[in-house]
């Protein structure tokens, strides 16, 4: 089938299902193209490395199961260090699923609240009553974990302006969800030097998610977007409170200059 025909083809399927343009819009090189013309991040957001922030060199990640939808232990362990480092009060998250990010940043973080859709909402989109019952599996009987239930597309952000030290996206991952939840939490930072993590950033550590990168970027204000990295070993940028020092940019297929000790030790839940 020659260009023309594909062509011819593509139009007569949008022309009779119309939400498959969206496919051509949020495609990953499509969103590549209209970041590089719009932004100065063609490559992506420069990378520190995550050895920069372990304290000591190390971090203890606990609970983690190795099980579907979750994060890598790197980002929960950039989560527990950036908390240590900035001595966190008030984290706030999107995203809760298992509770094994929330679990872990409650170990050291006095007061934690997260946000996910109710159990009926998961229902509908799902129609999987197992699913469903897993969310909150780590986080529902922690006593200083608050757990707030609604879509964060229609969520009332309201009551919690200027109160959390440390966020973190981890919701839909789609380009407006990205964007709109990155709008939604900036009245929530405490001051100029609260941070904001974001999840799956990237694919994996050496190739970028575009839509995702892009949302983040049409949601912050521009002149944030110096204060932004992606932190080297994780799937995660990181607004920091002020401009990263030790940056490289990101070089797919680079050679490691450190690697990591990883000890698991099961225990019965």
């Amino acid at each position: 089938m020659n260009k023309i025909h594909k062509a011819l083809k593509a139009f007569g399927l949008i022309l009779r299902h119309p939400y498959l343009l969206n496919h051509v819009l949020n495609d990953e090189e499509v969103m590549h193209r209209e970041l590089a013309k719009q932004y100065p991040f063609p490559d992506g957001l420069p990378v520190v490395p995550l050895t920069d922030w372990l304290p000591d060199g190390q971090q203890t990640v606990s609970p983690y199961t190795y099980l579907s939808g979750g994060t890598w232990p790197t980002d929960l362990a950039l989560l527990k260090t950036l908390a240590e480092h900035y001595h966190t009060e008030h984290y706030f998250e999107i995203g809760t699923w298992r509770g094994e990010s929330v679990a872990n940043v409650a170990s050291i973080v006095p007061h934690c609240t997260t946000l996910n859709l109710s159990r009926e909402e998961i229902l509908q989109l799902t129609h999987s009553e197992e699913y469903a019952d897993l969310h909150f599996f780590f986080s529902k009987n922690l006593p200083n974990v608050t757990q707030l239930l609604g879509n964060s597309e229609t969520f009332d952000f309201t009551p919690y302006k200027k109160q959390f030290d440390l966020i973190f996206i981890d919701g839909d991952h789609h380009y407006e969800a990205v964007r709109r939840d990155t709008q939604s939490v900036l009245p929530l930072l405490k001051n100029e030097k609260s941070i904001i993590v974001w999840h799956d950033y990237a694919y994996d550590p050496e190739k970028i998610r575009w839509s995702v990168f892009k949302g983040i970027l049409d949601g912050l204000p521009k002149e944030l977007h110096p204060r932004l990295a992606h932190i080297s070993n994780t799937l995660c940028a990181v607004l920091l409170p002020e401009p990263a020092i030790g940056c490289q940019p990101l070089v797919p297929y680079a050679k490691p200059n450190h690697y990591f000790d990883i000890t698991i030790k099961a225990k019965k839940i």
